[in-house]
Parts: C-alpha cells; sequence; structure tokens
C-alpha cells in the first residue's frame, strides 16, 4: 500500500490481526469506546490511556474494543530506545541514490482511519513523546522532519495507549499527561473472570488444572503480588506440557507445582498449598 503526500510516497504497514478474544469487565470496553466516541462536528475523540500491571489484558482490551468498532488496528511497540522516527516515517536506502519512506503502523492508522494502539508508552523517553504532542491535541497532525512533511489523522482515527504500573518507566511530561485523557485502570480480574479467562486461553485444559490456576491467582491476589492471568496461563500451560512429556501422563498436582516454581520462583509456592 503506499500513498502520496505533497510529493512524497509513503509505503504503509499492513494492519495486526490478533486471535484474541477479551474476556472480562464490559464496562471498561465501554469506557473506552466512549472516549472515542465523537458526539457531533464540534467534538474530537479523546486519547485514552489504559494503566495497569503487566499481564492483565490492556492490548487485549484496546484490541477488542477496535475491532467492535470494525476498525483496523495498528499496534507499534515502544521501548527506551523509540525514537521519533520510530514513531513516524523512517527511510530506507532502495537502491542506488533512493531512499524509501516507509510509515509506521502509528502513522499508517492516521492515513487509513485506523486504530493505533501505542503499546507501553510510558517506556518512550519525553522527546519521542513531543512529537505526538500535535497529534493528541486538537490539531491532530505530526510532521515528519525526515521526509519534510506534515500528514494530519483521518477523522475516523484513533489512538489509545496502553502503560504498565512498575518501575521500568518513565513519568510522562505534564502536556502529555493532559492529552492522554481519561485515564482507565485495569486491576486484576475476579475470581469468575479470571476463571474464564484461562479457559479462552487454555481451551484443552480441564477443570482441575483451570481451578487450580484460578485459585493460586486469587491467593496471591489477596496478598497483593503481582502475579497476573498471564502468568497462570504460562504456568498451566506449562503444567499440561510436563504432564505428558512421559509414555503416560504423570500426577498433574506435580506437575502444576513444578511449572509455578519455574515460571514463578520459589516464593509463589506459597499460595498453592492444599490447593489439591
Amino acid at each position: 500500500m503506499k500513498v502520496d503526500i505533497d510529493g512524497v510516497t509513503l509505503h504503509l504497514t499492513h494492519p495486526d490481526e490478533l486471535p484474541v478474544r477479551w474476556v472480562g469487565q464490559e464496562d471498561l470496553i465501554r469506557q473506552l469506546l466512549a472516549a472515542w466516541m465523537v458526539l457531533n462536528e464540534q467534538d474530537l475523540p479523546m486519547n485514552p490511556r489504559l494503566l495497569g500491571k503487566p499481564g492483565v489484558g490492556k492490548t487485549t482490551l484496546a484490541y477488542a474494543a477496535a475491532k467492535r468498532l470494525g476498525r483496523e488496528v495498528y499496534i507499534l511497540q515502544a521501548t527506551l530506545d523509540t525514537r521519533p522516527e520510530d514513531l513516524l516515517i523512517t527511510p530506507v536506502i532502495e537502491g542506488e541514490g533512493k531512499l524509501r519512506y516507509v510509515a509506521s503502523p502509528l502513522v499508517t492508522a492516521m492515513l487509513r482511519g485506523g486504530v493505533a494502539i501505542l503499546d507501553e508508552g510510558n517506556r518512550m523517553s519525553e522527546k519521542s513523546w513531543a512529537s505526538l504532542a500535535p497529534l493528541l491535541d486538537n490539531r491532530r497532525y505530526v510532521e515528519s522532519i525526515v521526509a519534510g512533511i506534515k500528514i494530519k489523522a483521518h477523522p475516523n482515527f484513533r489512538l489509545v495507549s496502553t502503560m504498565n504500573d512498575d518501575a521500568s518507566t518513565f513519568e510522562l511530561p505534564e502536556y502529555i499527561h493532559s492529552r492522554l485523557q481519561p485515564q482507565i485502570w485495569i486491576d486484576f480480574p475476579e475470581r469468575e473472570e479470571e476463571y474464564l479467562i484461562l479457559k479462552e486461553n487454555l481451551p484443552f485444559a480441564d477443570e482441575q488444572v483451570l481451578n487450580y490456576v484460578s485459585d493460586f491467582l486469587q491467593r496471591a491476589h489477596l496478598a497483593d503480588e503481582r502475579y497476573t492471568v498471564r502468568d497462570g496461563i504460562n504456568a498451566g500451560r506449562f503444567a499440561l506440557k510436563l504432564q505428558h512429556t512421559g509414555q503416560r501422563p504423570g500426577p498433574v498436582g506435580e506437575a502444576l507445582e513444578t511449572a509455578i516454581l519455574k515460571t514463578l520462583g520459589q516464593e509463589a509456592l506459597r499460595y498453592t498449598r492444599g490447593l489439591l
């Protein structure tokens, strides 16, 4: 896919297609869709941020909400090394003396009226965020110094940033903080929801495994541990693999305990006592 802007040809990226389904609090979907809603021609969509501990489903929530709108979804993974040009347009050498300008997932979403998910946005530095400031207010454009063009967002373009609540992140500058509103917090799910999420991701697991992992996670949540449903999925999947490594299935309890130990460490075993 190509687009010409002021004589510059941009090569667009492809949308992301993920085999995921949101299982959890429906009100979170409602809040996100409300933030993206446009009430009349004087209104503008908001740029929400989803906050929570790693592994609670922030990206899955954003993706599911975008799909409910029927939009293409473009995911850009932010890191400590993300530069402004990584967010916008990257020049690539194409033959002798020629440059090919490749649009980022974010810019592609802007041009095609899709949804951009800026994943783990608070890992980026202020310099990178500064390049997005005009996009996040009523101007709704970005300027590429590399390509020498201004890119305006399609009216259907929507943006959301996920942010982890941990120590390995930057504080957002205030002028960006005020542009990324509302703030939607995703907490650990209740036991029934967590069970359904595990079942969605481990459809080949039996009830004993699903209940064990669900009860383990709920105990850990009560103790304010940072173990998430993603950790539970990994532990459950590893346990099932361990159980079937021999000629016949081994004891499920032994496999589950070993899986918890190997995925989360010795300290996690305190929450497994008496589960089987």
